[in-house]
This record gives structure tokens, sequence and C-alpha cells, in this order.
């Protein structure tokens, strides 16, 4: 997990490294994050990495192909820098109603070919994009997940089944050997995007920051070249 502040406050990255998997077939759905921070385009610049500008913002592309959109600005000391992280959608109006009408994200602005929601002002917005064709999404993709009160997520079964959409996984507790216990439901929009509740009471205590992660990471790297050469 990485991301510029704790969980119970930021956006985070899963990031996941499948052992001999070299590529990923990537599809349309993930159209990219946006991130406020004049660093991180000096950082990408000062080691060469090959940064493009395109409506007065900065692009980045991942190894994977995934694109960063940077904003030219110094990093928020108050709130987090990553602002928005973008999806394709298919029918913009169907993902509307879906995202707004029946998970309750707020609705900070839209257009015909964009909407920008979230449950919270000072919270990484999700934006969705009228793409005007089917959303495929290859062998690459992932899912969003939130973080909601225990007592909560039933109610949004409810909603779920009452409208007939998807149920990927229904409510399950799920074990993590030494650290918390939390439960978990996940569904899919219109669109076949997976969208993750998990309790806000277990994920608090299973996403604690470690101190050692960073280290621990760099030591897993280090082993991983080891073996490629």
């Amino acid at each position: 997990m990485v991301g510029y502040g704790p969980e119970d406050t930021h956006f985070v990255v899963e990031l996941t490294y499948n052992y001999g998997v070299t590529s990923y077939e990537k599809g349309n759905d993930f159209l990219g994050l946006t991130i406020r921070s004049k660093e991180a385009i000096e950082r990408a610049k000062a080691q060469g990495w090959p940064v493009k500008e395109d409506s007065g913002l900065h692009v980045l592309e991942a190894p994977g192909g995934y694109k960063f959109f940077l904003i030219n600005e110094p990093q928020p000391t108050n709130k987090d820098p990553v602002e928005k992280v973008a999806l394709a959608s298919s029918n913009l109006q169907r993902s509307i109603d879906y995202w707004n009408g029946i998970l309750g994200l707020k609705i900070f602005n839209q257009s015909d070919k964009k909407v920008l929601l979230g449950f919270s002002d000072e919270q990484t917005k999700l934006e969705l994009q009228d793409i005007g064709t089917a959303v495929d999404h290859a062998k690459a993709y992932g899912r969003i997940a939130f973080a909601c009160p225990y007592d909560q997520q039933p109610l949004i079964d409810e909603k779920i089944k009452a409208a007939n959409h998807k149920i990927l996984t229904p409510l399950i507790s799920l074990d993590t050997p030494g650290k918390a216990t939390v439960r978990v439901i996940i569904l899919a929009d219109p669109d076949d995007h997976e969208i993750c509740f998990v309790d806000d009471e277990g994920f608090r205590k299973l996403s604690a920051f470690d101190p050692e992660g960073e280290t621990l990471l760099n030591r897993y790297i280090a082993k991983d070249k080891s073996r490629e050469q």
C-alpha cells in the first residue's frame, strides 16, 4: 500500500506483484490518477523520467502503462495530494444513477461527459468519464475500496439487492493471521467496476502504519532483482 499519508485520511494504491507474470493485458477501464505535486514533477525530471504536458497538466506514464496527471503546485499540507481517480463509463447517466443514486456519493461537478463524485469534501474524488463505448477490463483490472462503519454494510447489501445489482462477494469476514479480522462486501457497478466496502473498525486495525514498511519493501525488491541477475 503506497500513499501520501495514513489510510485513515489518505487515498492509497495497492500494488500487487504476481510471480511469473511478465505483462498484463490492459483495458480501457482505468484512466489515471491526478495528483497535486510540484515536487513529483521535479523528481521525475531530475530522474530523467519522460514528462509530457497536456492541457496544463504534466503527464507521466508508469511502467505498466497507467497514467498520472500532475498539477504543478506544491503538495497541500492539510489534505491528500491525490485529487481524483478516473474510471471509464459506457453510459454516464447510468453510472450516476448507481454511484450517486444507490451508493450515495455526492456530485461535486458534472458535464456532458464527466462527473466528479465523493463522500466528503476533503477526500480524494472519483471521476467517471463517458468514453462512448463498452468498458473493457481486459486482464489488468483492479477495484476501488471504501471503509465504512460496520453497521452500514448490511444497509448497502439491502440497497444493492433491492435495485437488483451485482454482488460479487456477499458479506464475509476475512481473517488475516496475526492481524485484525475485517468484514467486506464486494460489488460491481453497471460497467463491472469492482467496489469493496470494508468495515472501518476492523480496517483501522489492519491498516495501522508500519514504520518498517518501506525498509521491508526495499528488501524484497532487492531480493527480486538478485533473482533476475
